[in-house]
């Protein structure tokens, strides 16, 4: 994950010097991703291994198992008899 070089304050994150919240500044220079606190000049770079997994929902998941039809009852109508 690269940030842009355009530097993009991050809503809720809390410095890790000052505690001081939104105050941190996200930007990517020379193919690094920085964070910064433009309230006491604590800068970092931020170093992530891998991509973040996404959550496994109804919405995400793939269909492991093939659609099944479902046959609606009317539970006033009698049973036929076979």
């Amino acid at each position: 994950m690269t940030f842009s070089t355009k530097k993009q304050f991050i809503a809720g994150v809390v410095c890790p010097k000052c505690s001081k919240m939104d105050k941190i500044v996200a930007y990517s220079k020379d193919d690094t991703s920085y964070r910064e606190c433009v309230s006491c000049g604590f800068l970092d770079e931020i170093r992530i291994a891998s991509e973040p997994k996404e959550l496994a929902t109804r919405v995400t998941q793939s269909l492991s198992e093939p659609s099944r039809k479902v046959k609606l009852v009317d539970p006033s109508k009698p049973k036929p008899k076979l």
